[in-house]
């Protein structure tokens, strides 16, 4: 019979794996959609890096769930939870500055609508 640790660091692998694979299909996505308008649209490469900005901020977001869910496993010592914080820390700013980068705004301010048109 498996221990609690061995099947939450199992989840946390799985989790791993699919941040993985969000950042894969997000490149993927990106890559042809860019490949199949980039002569129509004049800010093709501009939606590329947005598509790919939104593929890896997808991706980061897995990661950091399952390092947040294999702390729960282990009882690290001081210095691996440290390490953790700042690969977390790390991956948090880089989300903030891929969503202020593909949105345009701060995660905190609200989405301004567009006034209708006259």
């Amino acid at each position: 019979m498996s221990t609690f640790t061995e099947v939450v660091e199992s989840i946390g692998l799985v989790i791993d794996g699919l941040g993985v694979l969000a950042i894969v299909f997000g490149l993927l996505d990106a890559t042809l959609r860019y490949v199949a308008t980039c002569r129509r649209e004049p800010n093709g490469y501009r939606q590329f890096r947005q598509d790919l900005g939104r593929g890896i901020l997808l991706g980061l977001e897995f990661l950091v769930a399952a390092d947040i869910i294999r702390t729960v496993a282990v009882a690290p010592p001081l210095q691996g939870v440290l390490i953790l914080g700042l690969i977390v820390l790390i991956r948090t700013f880089l989300s903030i500055g891929l969503q202020v980068e593909v949105e345009g705004r701060w995660p905190w301010q609200q989405q301004v609508e567009p006034l209708p048109a006259k």
